[in-house]
């Protein structure tokens, strides 16, 4: 094992494969044999394989699998069956909701909506299912269920954005488009439709959690890299028996900062930095439209933004005036 690494370089281990510990009875078998790639092992294990499905990981892929063609095959329908045009126009394609007139009908016309209803319903199936699939995982192999909880909350957001929100504000055109530039372009619009999500409060948390997640990452991520010399990487085993990397690592940010989180209490702001993100992001999509029309007004109302003098002097309307008779 090398004595050093650096930010480009890392160990890759070479024993014999590893299995996993024993299922619990009633599982599915691990599939595929194991090997290693050195490609992999340069951003992550080296190790490819055995894989769990189960029946649960199967059905998620299978309504993943139906949305994305659906999504996929109406683009492509809408540039004429022309592969060329579909590869080069693809940013810009787009499937998109059912228009306000069908408000939360639950199936108009496939070439009016219906098409996004339903691959909209494929794609929450499968977002779902993989999240049963990542709880039970967790459960089976005795660990804490922290990761499920925290997809949890990014399904919160998904479902805001494409569900609970256009069920309130009661029409499906109220949810995003199926694009990558057309959801970006909803976002713009329905940023400026409602006074600026600038103003909105749970908006602004989310930015906060969100950049909060960035320094927290790049903190931790560099302390365990700088004192990976010193066996930083087996941070469990640095938690309850402090040794030389877990020393090293207190000292500099005592030294630079006058506290430091310990090797445990990180991932537990990251993990609520991350989650909270998603989760106020969601509050404050739910609140717009439903609660609050115009966010700036808002934040004037609540001394949360400055209210600014027009600059230009009003001009009068002449048929209000008179002037238009004379």
């Amino acid at each position: 094992m090398p004595e050093y690494q650096n930010i480009f370089t890392r160990v890759q281990v070479r024993n014999p494969a590893h299995y996993g510990p024993p299922l619990p009875k009633g599982n599915w078998g691990r599939s595929g044999t194991p090997s290693f790639n050195y490609w992999l092992g340069v951003i992550g294990d080296a190790q490819v394989g055995p894989i769990y499905l189960g029946w649960v990981g199967i059905a998620s892929l299978l309504c993943g699998f139906i949305a994305i063609e659906i999504i996929g095959l109406n683009m492509w329908a809408s540039v004429n069956w022309d592969p060329v045009e579909f590869v080069r126009q693809l940013p810009w394609l787009a499937l998109e909701p059912p228009p306000a007139k069908y408000g939360l009908q639950v199936m108009p016309p496939l070439a009016e909506g219906g098409w996004w209803l339903m691959a909209g319903f494929f794609l929450t199936a499968s977002i779902l299912l993989w999240w049963f699939r990542t709880y039970r995982r967790a459960r089976d192999l005795g660990m804490g269920t922290h990761v499920a909880w925290a997809f949890a909350a990014a399904i919160w957001l998904y479902l805001v954005l494409g569900f609970i929100r256009p069920l309130f504000m009661g029409s499906w055109a109220e949810a995003v488009p199926f694009g990558i530039f057309p959801h970006l372009d909803w976002t713009a619009a329905f940023s400026i439709r409602y006074g600026n999500l600038f103003y909105n409060p749970f908006h602004a948390l989310s930015i906060v959690f969100l950049y909060g997640s960035t320094l927290l990452f790049a903190m931790h991520g560099a302390t365990i890299l700088a004192v990976t010399r010193f066996g930083g990487a087996r941070e469990v085993e640095q938690t309850i028996d402090r040794g030389t990397a877990g020393e090293r690592a207190a000292l500099f940010w005592r030294w630079t900062m006058g506290f430091n989180a310990t090797m445990e209490s990180i991932h537990r702001w990251a993990w609520w930095f991350a989650v909270l993100t998603v989760i106020t992001g969601g509050i404050g999509i739910l609140l717009t439209g439903t609660v609050v029309d115009n966010w700036y007004l808002w934040a004037i109302e609540h001394d949360f933004a400055p209210s600014y003098p027009p600059m230009d002097p009003v001009a009068t309307d002449p048929t209000v005036s008179g002037g238009a008779a004379q």
